[in-house]
């Protein structure tokens, strides 16, 4: 273990025995950390905290705070973080809350920029890049490979389907459905995320489907309902391979809670 001596670890603080801390960082007595994990100068992580390993945190961000909630009281609850995440300067990770349940989670191989903000009960999934400034207010909900361009914020309580882009300075109030590119304050939709998915090794006949999906749900003129209705309809003539990504449009359409950017 290399601890820098100006650093301060509570003697309760679980660290692995390969954990890199810099200077004048405190780590408090809840905290576990995980393998090869890489601890930079100024930073402070505290709360009942678990990290995993392979993640690497810059100077002065502050990880496992208490949820930033009025109807905050004191309660203990949690913040669990994956494995290979590349935390830069001034991020901010805070605890859950008991009015839901309890926890943040951020998963594995995520980036995150300089300045963001990940609120109370935020579930954040795998591969996702959260650009400079970013912010997700509580209880939000990222799937796996989204983009959050810089200066984009999230309201609370909102879902964003895996593969989305949100571009810079959005604002976003709606949930917004697997692999749809947005922009704007107020947020709208923009097309489908199609130089993510390409890269991603989605095939030709999966990237047709999903503009196809994509025109049902935005540009048929078709209330919600009738949307869902013609996706059930349209995946019934997909082959095995092109039917996954659309089913994943039309499940999200069933558990959005705050309706769908549109």
């Amino acid at each position: 273990m290399s601890i820098h001596p100006t650093a301060l670890i509570d003697p309760n603080a679980q660290l692995d025995s390969t954990v890199e801390v810099g200077p004048y960082s405190i780590i408090g007595p809840h905290v576990k950390i995980g393998a090869r994990t890489k601890i930079g100068p100024h930073v402070v992580i505290d709360g009942h905290t678990t990290i995993g390993s392979d993640n690497h945190f810059h100077a002065y961000s502050s990880i496992g705070g208490p949820p930033q909630d009025k109807k905050y009281g004191g309660e203990v609850t949690y913040l669990e973080i994956g494995d290979r995440n590349l935390i830069r300067e001034f991020c901010t990770f805070n605890c859950g809350t008991v009015q839901d349940k309890g926890i943040t989670r951020i998963g594995s191989d995520n980036w995150f920029l300089a300045y963001v903000h990940i609120a109370h009960d935020c579930v954040v999934g795998n591969h996702t890049i959260f650009s400079n400034n970013a912010a997700l207010a509580g209880h939000v909900h990222v799937g796996d490979w989204v983009i959050m361009s810089g200066f984009s914020a999230v309201h609370q309580f909102c879902q964003i389907g895996a593969h989305a882009f949100v571009g810079m300075n959005t604002s976003l109030t709606q949930d917004v459905p697997p692999f749809v590119l947005l922009s704007g304050n107020p947020a709208q939709a923009h097309g489908v995320n199609l130089e993510g998915l390409k890269r991603r090794g989605y095939t030709r006949e999966q990237l047709n489907a999903i503009r196809h999906a994509y025109k049902l749900i935005y540009k048929s003129g078709l209330t919600l309902d009738e949307a869902k209705q013609s996706l059930d309809a349209y995946v019934a003539e997909l082959s095995a391979e092109a039917q996954l990504p659309v089913q994943q449009m039309r499940s999200f359409l069933d558990v959005s809670t705050r309706g769908i950017v549109r």
